[in-house]
């Protein structure tokens, strides 16, 4: 992956209610206090950020938006609400060489949870992706997080399959959902589905 093709991939998007900005060290405090909630964690394996500076470091290292081997692109966006600036979430990427996009994730945070913003910003960061070449977009999502599983659908996401074991959550196993959305299935929801 060449480093202008990850640039374009990670440009600054807009939706009528959202601003997406490629993720920088100067989000990590914005995010930090909102990021210490335990129900940000219920279906995923990461764990809260231990300061602000490790989560600005953590950003720091992905500022290059390349995988160390240049394998792929590691595209991030810190997502605001236009009307006053906030922080409501951010939205991530894995883009390889072939135009697949891996990974496709997002957290939001819980002050914002039930506005559509992870379903705008999320189908938002796919047509992006696929007006610029990538054929196909897979995420996957922990059973039973209903709510993780509408954000993919209302973005132009199939569910494809199980996926026993995909993962480990405080020490668990837990089987993921695969949703992939593919570029010849663009989306064809209702222009103003997430007002």
């Amino acid at each position: 992956m060449r480093a202008d093709r990850a640039e374009a991939l990670n440009a600054p998007l807009v939706t009528p209610r959202l601003a997406l900005e490629p993720m920088a060290p100067a989000h990590a405090e914005g995010f930090f206090a909102a990021l210490q909630h335990p129900d940000v964690y219920r279906y995923i394996a990461s764990t809260p950020p231990e300061s602000v500076e490790a989560l600005a470091a953590r950003w720091e290292r992905l500022a290059s938006r390349l995988a160390p081997d240049g394998s792929a692109a590691w595209l991030n966006w810190a997502v605001r609400r236009t009307a006053d600036g906030a922080l409501v979430g951010r939205v991530e990427a894995e883009v390889d060489d072939h135009g697949v996009a891996l990974n496709v994730g997002y957290v939001f945070l819980p002050a914002h949870w039930g506005h559509g913003y992870a379903s705008e910003a999320v189908a938002a960061v796919a047509e992006h992706l696929v007006a610029r070449g990538v054929t196909r977009l897979v995420a996957t999502v922990t059973v039973g997080n209903d709510a993780s599983c509408r954000v993919l659908e209302r973005a132009g996401f199939a569910r494809t399959r199980i996926l026993p074991g995909n993962d480990t959550i405080r020490g668990e196993l837990v089987d993921d959902i695969e949703y992939v959305r593919e570029a010849n299935a663009p989306f064809t929801g209702p222009v103003n589905a997430f007002t």
